[in-house]
């Protein structure tokens, strides 16, 4: 069993900066692609940052320049940096990954952490 835990979320002033952590714990896996989602209230979830587990990154169109996202896989953890935070950006991020065990591959989700965005 492999479980998805974020950190970092908080309440931070327009312009402001955060960092979300999202660490995998358990045994006998690896981990392919990492990403990081958002759900807005009344919108739908949707994808803001991935980074594969060879390093090639691809975010949404809303926040690249402003987010990044990176991985330690000697701790298996990602990382989303946010900078000049928009209260459009105000939602509940998710982790997901890619963990492989054996010969399978399959989807998994954190519990999400809120990040609001407000003056």
């Amino acid at each position: 069993q492999v479980q998805l835990m974020e950190s970092g979320g908080g309440l931070v002033q327009p312009g402001g900066s955060l960092r979300l952590s999202c660490a995998a714990s358990g045994s006998g896996f690896s981990i392919n692609a990492m990403g990081w989602y958002r759900q807005a209230p009344g919108k739908q979830r949707e994808l803001v940052a991935v980074v594969t587990s060879g390093g090639r990154t691809n975010y949404a169109d809303s926040v690249k320049g402003r987010f990044t996202i990176s991985r330690d896989n000697a701790k298996n953890t990602v990382y989303l940096q946010m900078n000049s935070l928009k209260p459009e950006d105000t939602a509940v991020y998710y982790c997901n990954a890619d963990i492989r065990r054996m010969a399978s591959s399959r989807s998994t989700w954190g519990q999400g952490t809120q990040v609001t965005v407000s003056s």
